[in-house]
């Protein structure tokens, strides 16, 4: 069985689904001969052909807009935008139809889309490249949003998220492309959507995390007996895993690198009160980026939750 990082995993993925269905197509800015900006694509063209490989002009908004016409006519396109912060021109196309087709249609439609793009810090990027903004989308009602964080995972859920019949919005961590490796069996599988895991069991207190914030939360719960949940599918999330984790520790942090207000540790945290308060020990604390725009390279890993952060809040909830 290969071991392959993410990259690896996620072009391993989308060759053994256009394999299994013809209707499975790639389009994006230069993801047919230069294979992607992170090489997700490469090898893709020559196997599969301009008709499935799809290059198209500089335009997020066109991009996931043909994308939207094809899926609604029976194919299923995995568009690719180059980084999150490019994709927010394509929100009218993501919110306003692809996100409503099913209930438009009375159920008549679906969009079975995959929109792809790399997330967050990391690799030192110029404005615009490390954005976190899932918190955007897990608030639209017909969206699914999907974050792996192993190339284990993102090979199983992009596959899940194929075969989805509604849109689906695919995260990858731009740290994470390279960073790791783990064998990844060759082969069809798939992992199930909305369905967290947990990594690491534990009986004192909760944490949670996704993409690449879940390996610096595993740095920073060594020697303590912490139960460390990776969500994987942030809408719907899984709250059967959260609340029963809850229940068992009584005590939570929550780390995401997107800035605190209004991002999704928020609405996790909102639900824990709801569905566990009378379990908790202590207040319900988020380790996440700052209210602040993303800063140039030498400034994000000031910005990004560092281990000895995540440490100091479990050191405090662990106080109460």
């Amino acid at each position: 069985m290969p071991a392959l990082n993410m990259v690896q995993a996620i072009n391993l993925a989308l060759r053994e689904e256009m394999r299994r269905d013809r209707s499975v197509v790639v389009l994006g800015e230069d993801v047919g001969k230069d294979g992607g900006v992170f090489r997700i694509t490469d090898g893709l063209l020559p196997e599969f052909g301009e008709e499935r490989v799809i290059d198209t002009p500089l335009s997020e908004s066109g991009i996931v807009g043909a994308a939207i016409g094809m899926a609604v006519n029976g194919m299923r396109p995995v568009a690719e935008i180059q980084f999150m912060g490019f994709i927010y021109p394509a929100i009218d196309q993501i919110f306003s139809h692809a996100a409503r087709i099913r209930s438009r249609s009375r159920g008549r439609f679906s969009c079975p889309l995959v929109v792809r793009t790399p997330y967050g810090i990391g690799i030192r990027s110029p404005e615009l490249h490390s954005e976190s903004s899932e918190a955007l989308f897990c608030h639209m009602p017909g969206i699914k949003v999907v974050v792996p964080s192993t190339p284990y995972n993102a090979k199983g859920l992009l596959a899940a998220a194929v075969r989805d019949p509604d849109p689906v919005i695919f995260l990858e961590s731009t740290r994470l492309y390279r960073l790791i490796r783990e064998e990844v069996p060759e082969g069809a599988y798939t992992l199930p959507l909305g369905k967290a895991r947990i990594v690491r069991e534990g009986k004192e207190v909760t944490v949670i995390s996704w993409g690449s914030m879940l390996h610096k939360t595993l740095q920073a719960v060594d020697g303590l007996d912490a139960e460390v949940i990776d969500l994987m599918t942030l809408n719907p999330f899984d709250e059967e895993t959260i609340t029963g984790s809850v229940k068992k520790t009584g005590r939570v942090v929550i780390v995401h690198e997107a800035p605190k207000t209004g991002g999704f540790g928020a609405e996790l945290s909102a639900t824990i009160a709801e569905d566990a308060m009378l379990f908790l020990k202590g207040p319900v604390l988020r380790v996440t980026g700052p209210d602040a725009v993303i800063p140039l390279p030498k400034l994000e890993e000031r910005y990004a939750p560092s281990p000895e952060r995540i440490r100091k809040a479990l050191e405090e909830i662990m106080r109460y």
